[in-house]
């Protein structure tokens, strides 16, 4: 039916192209796109062009940021350039910075290791990262996400690290403060049995 609707097909067939966008929501999309007035969808066109031509990532830790501008985080002096978390994305960086209780630099990895969607090590920051231990870093934090994905990319990055005289340390894992544990998974209770402290 569609397929007689040539717009339209192409429409929906150029948004199952865009990643993390479920199935169930593009005809929701397309909707919104269709009864969005040509000045809205005018002015949302130019700010992506906009922010595809003056944003690149920062050639030390990878976050974005404009071309023409110095890195907020590695040109920042009151930070500690000592520590460096390393995170799978930008998403997850401002989830940190927001707690307001980390006062070091970042690396952004552009993901995990996923041979499965074709990723390796070839294709992340991790070059670049053990390079910057040459600038007097002394503690690697693996801030990676609790996924086989993300768990492996980290346990990879620290053999990589085991030659190198740094500190490697990682967020602690456990259950999340005020849930119950009925209704925990089998991973999250496990780290949390595994990884226990003093009380």
């Amino acid at each position: 039916m569609i397929d007689k609707v040539p717009a339209l097909a192409q429409l929906i067939r150029t948004l199952q192209q865009l990643p993390f966008l479920a199935n169930k929501h593009i005809y929701r999309l397309t909707d919104y796109f269709l009864k969005l007035e040509p000045e809205k969808i005018e002015h949302l066109c130019a700010v992506l062009l906009k922010a595809r031509a003056a944003l690149v990532p920062c050639k030390t830790c990878f976050v974005w940021q404009e071309k023409e501008q110095a890195c907020q985080f590695c040109s920042d002096q009151r930070r500690d350039h000592s520590v460096v978390c390393v995170v799978e994305s930008w998403q997850e960086l401002l989830v940190i910075e927001k707690t307001g209780g980390y006062n070091g630099l970042y690396h952004v990895l552009g993901g995990v290791i996923c041979p499965l969607e074709g990723v390796g090590p070839e294709n992340l920051t991790i070059v670049p990262l053990i390079d910057r231990l040459q600038h007097g870093v002394k503690e690697i934090i693996l801030a990676t996400n609790q996924t086989p994905e993300g768990e492996a990319t980290a346990s990879y990055i620290a053999k990589k690290l085991k030659e190198y005289e740094v500190k490697v340390s990682c967020l602690a894992r456990g259950i999340p403060v005020g849930s119950s544990l009925a209704f925990m998974d089998r991973l999250t209770v496990y780290k949390a049995l595994s990884e226990r402290r003093p009380f």
